[in-house]
């Protein structure tokens, strides 16, 4: 076992686990942050997208002991009041179906538009490609993207 203090969502957590126990697993069972989703476990579907000092990364293959000083976002650390431009516009489209790939959707779009406040259609589509949506809200996916951005 390792104590590891990580600095998530503005604050310091001590947690005590295995090195290589991914970090979706330290959120989740560990700290209780559950908006962070598990699905493939692989790296593949996007459910379990948080920030890595800004940058939009799989926590399900994270292993804990790598992150070191870095600064973690979760949907819970977004925004205080639900009020991020993205997650507005998500609620303004109507977007979540069934909801389980949405976190990890809004946490997708929030670091894709932080480097780039006005995409295309085709770059939303690029960017967003990489998080699945079993229902196939795509296109609203896409229209709240394009909502946050302004476009």
């Amino acid at each position: 076992m390792a104590t590891l203090n990580l600095k998530i969502n503005g604050s310091t957590h001590t947690v005590d686990v295995e090195e290589d126990t991914p970090l979706l697993w330290v959120l989740r069972d560990h700290l209780g942050l559950v908006g962070t989703k598990y699905s493939c476990g692989i790296a593949q579907c996007g459910a379990c997208t948080v920030h890595l000092n800004g940058e939009a990364i799989f926590s399900c293959s994270m292993p804990v002991s790598s992150v070191g000083s870095d600064e973690i976002t979760t949907i819970e650390g977004l925004s205080k009041d639900g009020d991020h431009p993205v997650q507005k516009a998500w609620d303004e489209i109507d977007v979540a179906q069934c909801g389980y790939c949405q976190a990890g959707q809004i946490m997708n779009a929030a670091a894709f538009l932080d480097k780039n406040p006005a995409p295309s259609m085709e770059e939303i589509e690029n960017a967003m490609n990489r998080n699945i949506c079993r229902c196939g809200t795509y296109h609203k996916i896409r229209e709240a993207v394009a909502k946050a951005a302004k476009i």
